[in-house]
Order: structure tokens, then sequence, then C-alpha cells
């Protein structure tokens, strides 16, 4: 059966039938004809999938998401991050990283902070003289911290499809997306100069401390989630809770920006959003049952063994592996599907499952701005309002400069762990 669920998921990919339609045949495909199982557990399979507390805060963090970028957050963050680092030539591009990581810190969705973050900085680059399939290129790379970033929607989904702790992956997130900031800011840096883009950057650049104080309550959500998770407050899922409820008090209350007319349409919009992710996640769950009952996890693993002598030759053909299924299949499937797979594979070879949970996640979320189908290749260019070929040629930096970040993180597992063993 395993050979017939593989050939048929990549058969469905290929004729582009949505990804989570595409894994529900696969699945129904090899129970008529490789099995002896009845189709009730179709239904059975895909709804105990979803049959999770933990996955709640799915949707949530979503929907925290939707209102902070209509409340008026996203410009004070751009505001305060520009306050940080825009001060120098190729500041507009710092701020567009370090805005991405605070938003990151809030939203847990990278397409989010692409729209978000995107219309303020990318007009505000082409306006100071970049061209706009660079400023747009720098967006759509620095938007991946929205997935790295803990509180991160794929990191929860890996810790569902795992049975690995949330918590320790949102700390564990903290040193790579920190890594991974430095890294994109010493590129922009370099590039700016290089090409001698962003000299008057700094001529319209705001105070720390006026930038602080208004942003200053966009600035405590990453404080209370974060802090309200890892001192034991609440759990991930109830701090989702939390920020939808926090970022509808800054919305409607605070900065004003927001109008009860307004949620309806958040409210529809996360909730397409949410069912998309869902019906991935059910259909991801029957998929993963039939690979487990078929044994491919056990096939994988001691072919894995007798390829690889070492931890760090089949890491850097995991890394290989994801890369190129990072550039065609949606983030969500590629986790729930390969996961429960390459785990238990990797816990064999030594490697603790925390840190492989961040590799896959900061490796798919390369794939997302990768041609032919990264996701916030797609948004950059939406905003920017050009063709997306017309950034392939500028991705070639950011692109090399996250394969160097990944490389780091792969092989020196405690920029990933470091924070959880001071913690425990």
């Amino acid at each position: 059966m395993n050979g017939a669920l593989a050939l048929s998921l990549i058969i469905f990919f290929a004729v582009t039938i949505p990804v989570a339609v595409s894994i529900a045949l696969a699945s129904i495909f090899g129970i008529v004809f490789f099995s002896n199982l009845p189709l009730l557990v179709v239904p059975q399979k895909m709804f105990t999938g979803l049959d999770s507390f933990p996955l709640m805060a799915v949707p949530f963090f979503i929907l925290a998401g939707n209102l902070m970028t209509k409340g008026g957050v996203s410009h004070r963050l751009v505001d305060f991050a520009k306050s940080l680092v825009g001060g120098t030539q190729g500041g507009l591009a710092s701020t567009c990283v370090v805005a991405c990581m605070v938003f990151a810190a809030i939203s847990g969705s990278s397409v989010a902070t692409t729209f978000a973050i995107g219309s303020i900085l990318i007009p505000a680059m082409v306006k100071h003289g970049y061209p706009v399939n660079m400023a747009a290129s720098i967006q759509a790379s620095s938007s991946e911290l929205g997935v790295i970033i803990p509180p991160s929607v794929p990191l929860i989904l890996f810790a569902v499809s795992t049975q690995t702790s949330i918590t320790q992956l949102f700390i564990a997130g903290i040193g790579p997306g920190l890594l991974i900031v430095c890294v994109l800011i010493l590129m922009v840096q370099i590039w700016c100069r290089v090409k001698g883009y962003g000299k008057q950057d700094g001529d319209d650049k705001k105070s720390i401390i006026s930038a602080f104080f208004r942003a200053f309550w966009a600035l405590m959500m990453p404080v209370i989630i974060l802090g309200g998770i890892y001192g034991g407050v609440f759990t991930p899922t109830e701090a989702a809770a939390v920020a939808v409820m926090y970022a509808l008090f800054l919305g409607l209350i605070v900065y004003k920006e927001m109008k009860l007319s307004d949620l309806p349409e958040l409210f529809k919009s996360a909730a397409m959003s949410s069912g998309a992710v869902m019906l991935i996640i059910s259909a991801a769950s029957l998929f993963s049952f039939l690979i487990s009952l078929s044994g491919m996890p056990n096939v994988v693993g001691a072919w894995a063994h007798s390829t690889f002598e070492h931890a760090w030759s089949f890491l850097l053909a995991i890394n290989i592996l994801l890369f190129f299924v990072g550039m065609f299949i949606e983030t969500a499937a590629a986790i729930l599907v390969l996961a429960p797979i390459l785990t238990p594979v990797a816990i064999a070879f030594g490697i603790d499952p925390v840190h492989f949970g961040i590799v896959i996640v900061v490796n798919l979320a390369l794939g997302m701005f990768t041609p032919p189908l990264g996701v916030n290749l797609f948004a950059a260019a939406q905003v920017a309002t050009i063709p997306v070929q017309n950034m392939f040629k500028s991705l070639v930096i950011p692109v090399f400069t996250m394969i160097t970040a990944l490389m780091i993180i792969t092989y020196v597992p405690q920029v990933s762990l470091f924070l959880s063993d001071l913690m425990n």
C-alpha cells in the first residue's frame, strides 16, 4: 500500500487537485484497493484528527492576525521598527525585517505578515528608490518569520502530529528566529550598500521614545501571550483566545481604527482560512493513519539507517528533500504528512525532536518564498502589483542567505535548544 499511497498522492498533486482533496482521495484510493478496511474509517479518522484541544489555537491565531491587521497595529509596529533601525542606509529594508519579526510574534502567519507589513513598507521602499522587485523580495523573505517566531501555526501542527510539546517548540523557535533576523538585516545592509539603494532612508526617522509609546499597547501583545505561555499562566490554546480578545480591545477601544461593522467580514475571512487549514489537517490525519498502518515509518527508518551512517548526513538529505517539497506543497500539508514519518527516524539518529521540528519548519518556511508556488511570493507580488516572475532574479540573494541560516540552525542544535535548556 505504501507505493500506491505515495504514487496516487503525487498524481493528484500533479493534476492540480486541491491539497486537502488530493490527500483525502489518495487515502480513499488506498483503503478501497489495497486494504480490508471499511470506508467508515474515513470519517472516523478525519474527525479524530480534528478532535484535539491544541488545534483550537489555529483558528484563534488566524483571527487574531486579521483583527490586528485591521486594527492599526501594523502601522505602529512599523514606526517603532523604523525608529530602531531606520536611521542608516538601507534602514527601510532593515525596518521591514524587524517589523516582520515583531508582527510575527503576534500573528503566527507569514501571509498575514506579508500583507500587514508589506502594504506599508513596499510602497515606502519604492518611494525611496528601491526597485520594486527588490522591495517585494525583501518583504517575501522577511515574512517567513511569521511561521518561525512563536506563536507559529506550523509549529502547532508539528506538535500535534508528532506528540511534541507546543511550549517547548515555541521556546525553541525564538533562537532561530532571532538568528534569521540578524542574517537578513546583514544581507539587506550589504545589498543596499553594494547597489547604492536606501541612502535617504533616515530622513523621516522618528524618535525611539515617541514611537515606543505610540506602539506600546501593540508591543504588549507578545509579552502577554508568550509570557503567559512560558510562565504557565495559560496553555498555547488559551493564549490564542487571549490574543483575540486583546486584538479586539486594541482595535475597538485603544486605537479605534476598527468598527463593530468590520467584525463580520473579519470573522468570515478567518473562518474561511481556518476551514482550509482544518480540512488539510483532517485529510492528513487519515493519510497518516494509513501510512502508520502500512509500516512505512519502519521501512523509511530501516532505509535511512542503511543509507546514512551519521545524523549529519541524514539531516542534509532531509533538508534537500524538504527544500524541494516546500517549493511545491503547502506547508501545513507537508508537515502533517511527513513529520510523523520522519520524526521517529530522526529520534533514532539521536536528534532531539524539538530541534528536528524547528529544522522542518524553517526549511518549509524557505519554500514559502521560493518559486514556483511560494505563498509569500504571490502575496508580496500582489501587494507590489507586479508579476511574480519579476521577483525571481532578486530572490537569489535572500534564498542563499536563508539556506546559510538553515545550515547553522540544522548543525548547531543549541541555537534552538539553549533557551529550553535554560528554563528546564
